[in-house]
């Protein structure tokens, strides 16, 4: 059973001159199955020290400075006091710098997130109207703050009732794909129109709706297992199983037909035409290839989600002159759920829709149904 979260950090969120006392608490916490570390043979535990590597004695940890290397065995030496003082004034603010649409910030950003609570009850006014005023602009406030010796990229949002800090990295850490990622294909078409419709209609038939509770750690279930049979004293088979081979490029073809015939069997539906994986809320056959997923866009702006198979399988620039929805539809969005919002938003290709709120969602979808200002040639 788990025990209620202490907060790691306190101090003080402020956005123009409105300050709120806040406390930052741990959002998630780690289920995974904790070993401590014995010798071989025995039940005597091992532990770990601090031991200077040049005399073999243990070193108290109010003795332990920080050192960066300039070259091989040369440091220059800070307190960790002198770290702390070069951020002061941060250290006990998060100072919102401006309001950006959480939906632009690329998800490799995120980092980590944690729940932002008032940490004084006479100034839960200020935090609720925060909370509002952050969920009808569909807005995040950016900020940086230090916690711990390090400085923070953040992102406050709003969501079901309460702030949400995101911790994001800096644009700076982000890999360049091209250079890290070995054997990278160019964006070149080395397949035919038939394999990529083929695998249009696969990805389609697979879809599914996202509810984080459907999925669970099943490596975690496994090693608990094996550590209730050793306590019973039984021995447990273990097996990884075969690895899969890679798919040969002159078998993709019948790989692609295969696995849609499959996933078609799964679903109940026949070879050709049949339900798509969203029949059951569309209503609509699923697409054939790339003609009738241009088509099936064509229609999504007018029928809402009706549309969803085709629009999800439309080129982009089909999406693009993609007609907006008629206003009824944009008016009950209200009334709709997270789950259905998230449905239409899909159908609609909004970007990012999986790190959204609810009231983002909605926004989203409202944003989309507006007519687009043409915009002149440039001279």
């Amino acid at each position: 059973m788990s025990t209620m979260a202490k907060a790691v950090w306190k101090g003080t969120l402020t956005f123009g001159l409105v300050s709120l006392p806040v406390a930052l608490y741990p959002a998630t916490e780690s289920h995974a199955v904790r070993f401590h570390q014995l010798q071989r043979g025995t039940t005597d535990r091992v532990r770990q020290r601090r031991v200077n590597e040049r005399t073999g004695e243990e070193v108290p940890f109010e003795d332990v400075v920080k050192g960066y290397e300039l070259a091989e065995g040369q440091y220059v030496v800070v307190e960790p006091a002198e770290l702390e003082e070069l951020s002061p004034g941060r250290s006990r603010t998060i100072e919102i710098g401006g309001f950006a649409d959480l939906a632009e910030i690329d998800p490799v950003l995120f980092d980590r997130t944690y729940y932002l609570g008032p940490a004084d009850p006479a100034t839960a006014k200020v935090y609720q109207l925060l909370v509002e005023a952050l969920a009808h602009s569909r807005r995040a406030g950016i900020a940086v703050f230090a916690m711990r010796g390090k400085e923070y990229l953040t992102a406050v949002d709003s969501a079901d009732g309460l702030l949400e800090l995101r911790t994001l990295h800096w644009a700076d850490e982000l890999r360049d794909p091209q250079q890290e990622v070995p054997d990278l294909p160019a964006r070149r078409r080395e397949f035919n129109r038939t394999e990529l419709a083929t695998a249009e209609q696969l990805i389609e038939m697979l879809s599914v709706d996202w509810n984080p509770d459907d999925y669970h750690d099943t490596h975690e279930e496994r090693v608990r297992a094996l550590v209730a049979a050793k306590a019973e004293g039984r021995e447990v088979a273990l097996s990884a199983g075969a690895e899969p081979e890679a798919t040969e490029l002159t078998d993709l073809a019948d790989v692609l037909r295969r696995s849609l015939d499959e996933a078609r069997a799964a679903r109940g539906t026949g070879p050709k035409g049949g339900r798509s994986g969203r029949s059951g809320r569309s209503g609509k056959p699923g697409t054939a290839g790339a003609a009738g997923a241009a088509g099936a866009a064509g229609a999504a702006g007018a029928a809402g989600a009706a549309g969803a198979a085709g629009a999800r399988n439309a080129p982009k620039r089909e999406r693009a002159r993609r007609a907006p929805e008629p206003p009824e539809a944009v008016e009950g969005l209200g009334s709709l759920t997270k789950a259905e919002l998230y449905r239409r938003a899909a159908a609609l290709g909004v970007p990012h829709r999986s790190t959204m709120t609810r009231d983002q969602l909605q926004y989203a979808l409202e944003a989309a149904a507006r007519p687009r200002r043409k915009l002149g040639k440039a001279s």
